[in-house]
């Protein structure tokens, strides 16, 4: 029987795909030399895949009523832009974009036919080519073109049957990944085929599974030669002299963007000046951004002129010498609640897990950050209190896969710095958390917030916009004035001793923190030492630390 339109069949789509990335999810981290050989691809489309699963599965929350396949459609292309992961992961929500916007036009209960799934592949790669600033074949780009240029051949020949035409898109893009390495040097010298292709080839075969009711291969595609004669469809080598040794930018740049998309078109010119591997995929005023870069700083802040870009997320570039396991290295993971500290972190070799405004990170987000890591031992810096319990779950989890992880309970980003700045990876792993430990410890916190409800403290009754002086987490001063408030804490913290201060300056500080608070503490403590970093956390004015 030919398959009906329907929100069951994108369902079962999804979860077919998500379960196929999780099985080849250890397989194409190991295929992953380009664009960056950090051995992350895997993990990534799975990520992606998860969030468009959990969007379909929250349309099926009421029991007995089905959701239509408009709705399932665009709940699955909403939870793939909201949870894309890496280059290869925007990519991949981008092209179930595609195919979402040719489901969401069909009636539900209508046969499937070949010639919708022509439009559906050939939209998709439309999409995924549109995304990137800078198309390279031999990538997941080129098996989604094979793919819809396979079904196109059919279709056209005469072919109306939907199963005949997803099972030859399929074959199609099969074939086209084993041809990767004949476009990519760094493919060919690694042996390998296109990690993403690999990715996409599975949701083809789920989605040829579906379609057809035929189980797909799942083995590993091999490297080929090229076709010979001058009719082979694919593109010759673009990449002239790749190694694979990655020598470009230095960060990952990835963040959510609420904008239109007149600013958006201005901002792909900007980051497109500043670095390379650009995806910048939606619509409706929500993106997803994708950029390696040298200057993170320089790629947030032309977000921030664009819209109000969030869930940022900076990752330094160090790629992995061998994916094949883990290595002896010894990795620290942090919490971060501003681009600024997050570059300074990233920027120091730390995996970076950005908290949104009042959100604290999920298990999951911690968890992948350490087994990104690819390292054998991991020390977790949570940052502030109500993530300690999130991380010693994320941990707990990671050591039943063998790694050895400690979670420093910073409670703070000033006690988080302190701690990194004494890590020593050549030092024995226990010594080495001792001395964290005991740093993070030494350092007392303190923040400046502005009241957002009427409420009863400790030192009294504050009201909507009081000024809130906090120390260790503990309300002490209640104010009108930032600076004032900010002063005042630290003439406590500091009577009873100080050596050193840091200063974490929010989005919202303006010079007379910035400017005026340093040379305040010069005039009133001249023998300690102060340190000022331009955090961009929200909420926070500034947060100080006193060791």
């Amino acid at each position: 029987m030919p398959a009906i339109v329907s929100s069951a069949l994108v369902r079962e789509w999804v979860q077919r795909s998500l379960s196929g990335l999780g099985d080849a999810r250890a397989e194409i981290d190991a295929l992953n030399v380009f664009p960056v050989p950090d051995g992350d691809t895997g993990t990534n489309l799975y990520l992606t895949m998860e969030s468009a699963c959990e969007s379909v599965d929250r349309c099926w929350a009421e029991p007995g009523v089905d959701p239509s396949v408009e709705v399932t459609a665009r709940a699955m292309a909403l939870g793939a832009l909201m949870g894309a992961r890496g280059n290869s992961g925007v990519i991949l929500s981008q092209i179930l974009r595609g195919t979402s916007e040719i489901l969401a036009a069909l009636p539900d209960g209508q046969p499937l036919d070949g010639g919708t799934l022509q439009h559906l592949l050939g939209r998709a790669a439309d999409l995924g080519y549109e995304a990137v600033a800078r198309p390279v074949e031999g990538t997941i780009l080129t098996v989604a073109r094979a793919a819809a240029d396979a079904a196109a051949e059919l279709v056209q020949a005469g072919t109306a049957d939907a199963a005949l035409v997803v099972v030859a898109a399929a074959d199609g893009a099969r074939e086209a990944l084993a041809l990767t390495p004949t476009m990519l040097e760094s493919l060919r010298l690694a042996g390998v085929v296109d990690a993403g292709g690999r990715g996409l080839l599975i949701v083809l075969d789920a989605l040829a599974e579906v379609v057809s009711g035929a189980p797909r291969p799942s083995e590993s595609v091999s490297p080929a030669e090229p076709a010979s004669g001058p009719h082979s469809p694919l593109p010759r080598p673009v990449e002239a002299e790749a190694t694979h040794h990655y020598g470009g930018p230095a960060y990952e740049v990835m963040f959510l963007l609420e904008a239109d998309e007149v600013p958006v078109g201005v901002l792909r010119s900007e980051l497109d000046a500043l670095g390379d591997s650009l995806v910048v995929v939606g619509g409706d005023r929500l993106w997803n951004v994708h950029i390696h870069v040298d200057d993170a700083g320089a790629a947030v802040e032309a977000a921030m002129r664009a819209g109000h870009p969030f869930r940022l997320r900076i990752t330094h570039l160090e790629p992995v010498v061998s994916t094949t396991g883990r290595t002896d290295a010894r990795a620290v993971v942090a919490v971060t609640h501003g681009p600024g500290v997050a570059e300074l972190l990233g920027g120091l070799g730390v995996g970076i897990v950005p908290a949104a405004a009042r959100v604290r990170p999920s298990t999951r987000e911690l968890l992948d950050a350490i087994r990104l890591t690819h390292a054998s031992e991991v020390v977790l810096l949570p940052s502030d209190k109500d993530t300690r319990g999130v991380a010693e779950a994320a941990a707990e989890t990671a050591r039943g896969d063998g790694v050895r992880v400690s979670v420093i309970p910073t409670r703070s980003i000033v006690q988080t710095l302190a701690a990194v700045a004494v890590h020593d990876p050549t030092a024995r792993f226990d010594d080495d958390v001792v001395a964290m430990t005991r740093a993070a410890g030494a350092t007392r916190y303190a923040a400046v917030t502005v009241a957002s409800r009427a409420a009863l403290t400790t030192v009294g009754p504050c009201e909507v916009g009081d000024i809130l002086g906090l120390v260790d987490g503990d309300i002490v001063v209640v104010g009108s004035d930032i600076a004032v408030v900010a002063r005042d804490i630290l003439t406590r913290m500091l009577a009873i001793g100080g050596e050193l201060v840091t200063l974490v300056l929010g989005a919202e500080a303006g010079a007379d923190l910035r400017d005026d608070l340093p040379v305040w503490l010069a005039e009133a403590r001249p023998l300690a030492e102060v340190v000022a970093y331009e955090g961009g956390q929200p909420l926070w004015p500034i947060i100080m630390g006193v060791e």
